[in-house]
């Protein structure tokens, strides 16, 4: 009886996960070539697959590095060989480059990739790739500081308020307790630097 049920759970199992492959492909078969097309393009417009150029040469050289590291008295062959081996597998970039086209056909629509490659082919598309990043790291910095002013002034401002109110049963805060944990957003203050030594 124990086999047999054992069975049942495998045929559920080999159902369920049939049923996950067919799934997956029939989704695939879906998505249309025009939309994959429009994803290829938008992917192309917003360099997201760029860094992905560096895997299989920076898995060649780790591979290298460690052989001729267990082995130094055959690194040309090494070498050799592990480039040769690394060109026969580059044509399989393009299944990244695939993967990657299905995954944005499947989050935006034709019009939506097409809007988004319009933009970001454009010049002003172009230079938010480029310096967005930077303006993004600007930005993060100007909250840290308006946030700790805005932090500073919220509890000298309650303080203030709430001596006039509570007088001799407000205790005081302890040194540097507006800080713990530091202001939403903000970074916290490096501790300062010991007295020198008379």
């Amino acid at each position: 009886m124990g086999k047999i049920a054992g069975l049942g759970k495998a045929a559920a199992a080999s159902i369920l996960i049939s049923g996950l492959v067919f799934g997956t492909a029939a989704r695939a078969q879906e998505i249309s070539a025009e939309h994959i097309a429009a994803a290829k393009q938008a992917i192309t417009a917003l360099g997201v697959t760029d860094r992905f150029d560096n895997i299989l040469p920076g898995l060649a050289e780790r591979l290298k590095s460690e052989l001729i590291q267990s082995s130094p008295n055959v690194e040309d062959q090494i070498t050799a060989t592990v480039d040769a081996k690394a060109l026969e597998l580059a044509p399989r970039r393009a299944d990244l480059e695939r993967e990657a086209a299905l995954t944005y056909a499947r989050a935006f629509s034709v019009e939506e990739l097409k809007a988004i490659s319009t933009f970001y082919s454009s010049d002003a598309g172009k230079k938010l790739l480029k310096d967005g990043p930077i303006a993004t790291r600007e930005l993060m910095k100007a909250a840290d500081i308006w946030a700790a002013g805005i932090n500073r002034d919220l509890n000298a401002s309650s303080m203030a308020e709430l001596q006039k109110v509570a007088g001799a049963d407000l205790q005081p805060l302890p040194a540097n307790a507006s800080n713990i944990g530091g202001a939403p957003g903000a970074t916290t203050a490096p501790p300062a630097a010991p007295a020198p030594k008379p």
